[in-house]
């Protein structure tokens, strides 16, 4: 327990000193300056998702395909990092949670995703070191309720794209041949 409220304290004070440091001696921010603190949010996240993603993983086989990575990730990596599993999962990849780190209120929504560019980017950061490129994001509508939107680019595998090698080298051949 007191190790939640330490990481929330500075997680608070990171999103602080990042949003301070953005500012400066100016009065308000514009919205370019804001997406860039979000960006630097999440790319701390991503390299955090990274390392932790890095430690659950040493002693686990490998994954068979992208199905057991997203059971992996939202069972096992989300409880360890969040505290919490997943209420709901859907097929296309939207994870449902109640977030305890959001305050109760709606005078709190536009300042939420601020405080969930971190997380954005710890989930990202896992589901890149696990082989899949994806874009995280979330969606707050009603506090404390919090929707992350994980879409994952969709790849060739080794063995698809050994065989379209492999059949350009044929017709490479062929075409010399001729």
């Amino acid at each position: 327990m007191a190790d939640e409220v330490l990481f929330e304290f500075l997680h608070m004070e990171i999103v602080a000193h990042v949003y301070k440091e953005q500012q400066g001696s100016k009065g308000d921010m514009d919205n370019k300056e804001r997406g860039q603190c979000i960006s630097v949010l999440e790319s701390m996240g991503f390299r955090v998702g990274q390392g932790i993603i890095e430690r659950l993983t040493r002693d686990s086989p490998s994954f068979k395909d992208e199905l057991d990575v997203m059971k992996f990730v939202c069972k096992d990596f989300w409880t360890k990092v969040f505290r919490r599993q997943v209420d709901n999962l859907r097929t296309n990849h939207q994870v449902n949670i109640l977030s305890r780190t959001l305050s109760n209120g709606k005078q709190y929504l536009d300042q939420a995703p601020k405080y969930l560019a971190f997380s954005c980017g710890v989930v990202r950061g896992a589901l890149s070191n696990l082989g899949l490129e994806s874009v995280v994001t979330a969606e707050v509508s009603i506090m404390p309720s919090c929707k992350y939107d994980l879409n994952i680019k969709k790849t060739i595998s080794s063995a698809v794209l050994y065989s379209i090698t492999n059949l350009v080298f044929i017709l490479l051949q062929v075409n010399s041949r001729l």
